[in-house]
């Protein structure tokens, strides 16, 4: 019997492990709709508690880590970020030679990501009052909580993660992808464009509300598309399931 023969047959999925239906779909959506309350309902709740230590971060905005800090701050603001991020879009789907993962990872970054900026209007907090700081950013016009900043790079890493769950990079990608979250947490603490609560929030935000998202994304609407649907004989009944 030849080794193919013996190895175990790979599911579509198994190559693209983004695509793989969650285990337990209703309980994924249902910490996505509770942790978007309480996350919103802790904002109003918050005010200047942790103003004492965005001026102790900001006293650390000097020098070569302040520009770092700033740039960083740049590097992944709307724009851009939307840029870098269609980007990536099209690199998968010309690896892959599938348009399912690549729109399963933007979708599930900007599903994730435009909603919080939607709560953000609705708890109208203050960013850091820069008449107290040491070393104040411009003055940014829209308020603070949560941080789109660290909604968008924690939800990107957490869609990246799962797009190389089974290949080599998967290892590497969680590394360092916690170095990325950490590093724009401190980013936009230090800078005082936002209050570490923001911070700490927006990755709270991702992490319990993206695995929503795609549950929506994978396992409801794909299914139901022509074009989306799985390929692999069996997946969609594991998928409806």
């Amino acid at each position: 019997m030849s080794d193919a023969a013996l190895r175990p047959h790979r599911r579509e999925s198994d190559v693209n492990g983004i695509l793989d239906p969650s285990r337990y779909p209703l309980a994924s959506v249902t910490l996505a709709v509770a942790a978007v309350i309480v996350i919103t309902v802790v904002g109003f709740m918050l005010g200047t508690v942790d103003l004492g230590l965005s001026k102790a971060l900001n006293g650390l905005h000097t020098g070569a880590l302040g520009a770092l800090t700033t740039a960083v701050y740049h590097v992944i603001s709307p724009g851009p970020a939307i840029g870098i991020t269609v980007v990536v879009v099209g690199v998968i789907w010309w690896r892959a030679r599938d348009l399912r993962p690549a729109l399963v990872f933007g979708g599930t970054i900007a599903i994730t990501w435009v909603p919080s900026a939607v709560v953000k209007e609705i708890v109208h907090r203050a960013r850091p009052d820069v008449g107290v700081l040491p070393h104040p950013f411009a003055v940014q016009p829209d308020p603070g909580y949560p941080s789109g900043h660290t909604v968008y790079i924690t939800a990107f890493v957490i869609a990246l993660v799962w797009l190389l769950r089974d290949s080599r990079w998967h290892h590497l990608a969680v590394t360092l992808g916690v170095v990325a979250i950490v590093g724009v947490f401190f980013a936009v603490s230090i800078d005082a464009v936002h209050y570490p609560t923001d911070a700490a929030a927006s990755i709270l935000w991702s992490v319990a509300v993206a695995p929503g998202v795609r549950v929506v994304w994978v396992d409801w609407l794909m299914p139901r598309i022509p074009f989306l649907r799985p390929r692999v004989p069996g997946e969609a009944a594991r998928v409806s399931r």
